[in-house]
């Protein structure tokens, strides 16, 4: 990892492994999608469940990322990506992220057109079961995220400092050919950074300390973007606990060259950050003020996603019998 992969504390910027994380997790499933059939395709990603970063990367040390195929239904692909971080001075490897991704294999000679996805073979029976499982969990889960897209986040004029307006940020970006695929639309993984930009914005502003990524819940992926669309990725606070901050982040893309298409939703999630010292210690983060009823809704739907992923950490954490 080199320098411009760093944030000011000189640890990788989060973007940056998730869009690592991406790459290969594109490459084992197009592979994979390729490998029985005879029509060609490109994998794409549809959703990426919760990434905790485990320990950050720095300067220096040498990134190892793996990827592997756990489950396969008629037209979705899960993989499984670790990533290890290796100091090359001393020889010690530590793990730094796990994440689950899923892809959907498109045509190359129609791009809406989704192809059924060679079956895997499993080394047992209950993976299949447990990967059944999963792929129900995060099919349902995606259906309750669409009451988000028609929601839009507005500049309001002088805000109070510890608002939502307060520390809201967007970014308008012209997608070009070097973010997108040989087939022109953008690679998941720019998209995945822009979104850890822009929520990391809007964790500083609220802080205004140094901030890292803690974690980052389902990313879900609604529809392509193509070569030419100006995206808008918008960030907003929706919780904050003692120590850490939820960002909502929404992509809207706007194909301004294309009459047959208006302004649509193409990608949603929620980070978490945490505020940190100079010498890299946990700092109180300032607690979220919500004015408004849709604000105070976000909050208490933000604080249960934190009570119930804190549940989860504790029960996993506690001896078994």
């Amino acid at each position: 990892m080199r320098p411009d992969d760093a944030n000011m504390a000189g640890s990788v910027h989060g973007g940056t492994i998730l869009k690592m994380i991406e790459e290969a997790g594109a490459i084992i499933s197009t592979r994979h999608c390729n490998s029985q059939s005879s029509e060609r395709c490109v994998a794409v990603l549809a959703r990426v469940e919760r990434t905790d970063f485990l320990s950050p990367v720095c300067i220096g040390e040498v990134a190892h990322v793996s990827a592997e195929i756990t489950y396969t239904s008629k037209h979705s692909v899960e993989v499984q990506v670790n990533v290890m971080s290796e100091n090359i001075v001393t020889g010690i490897m530590k793990l730094t992220n796990k994440a689950t991704l899923w892809y959907v294999p498109l045509s190359l000679e129609d791009v809406d057109r989704v192809l059924e996805v060679p079956p895997v073979v499993y080394s047992r029976q209950e993976q299949e079961q447990e990967g059944r499982r999963r792929y129900e969990a995060q099919k349902l889960e995606r259906m309750g995220n669409k009451w988000r897209d028609g929601d839009i986040v507005q500049p309001v004029p002088n805000p109070e400092p510890n608002t939502v307006s307060y520390s809201q940020s967007s970014l308008i970006y012209l997608v070009g050919p070097s973010d997108c695929t040989l087939h022109g639309f953008v690679h998941g993984g720019v998209t995945m950074k822009l979104m850890d930009d822009v929520a990391g914005i809007v964790a500083a502003r609220h802080c205004k300390t140094n901030v890292v990524t803690a974690s980052v819940d389902a990313i879900n992926f609604h529809d392509k973007i193509k070569k030419g669309y100006v995206i808008t990725i918008s960030g907003r606070m929706t919780f904050t606990s003692n120590k850490s901050m939820e960002i909502e982040v929404l992509v809207d893309a706007d194909p301004l060259m294309d009459d047959s298409r208006k302004r649509y939703r193409a990608a949603s999630a929620f980070f978490t950050y945490v505020s940190l010292s100079q010498e890299g210690k946990s700092l109180p983060v300032p607690q979220l003020v919500p004015e408004t009823e849709d604000e105070k809704k976000r909050f208490e739907e933000g604080k249960g996603r934190y009570l119930q992923m804190k549940a989860k950490r504790q029960g996993t954490a506690e001896p078994q019998p």
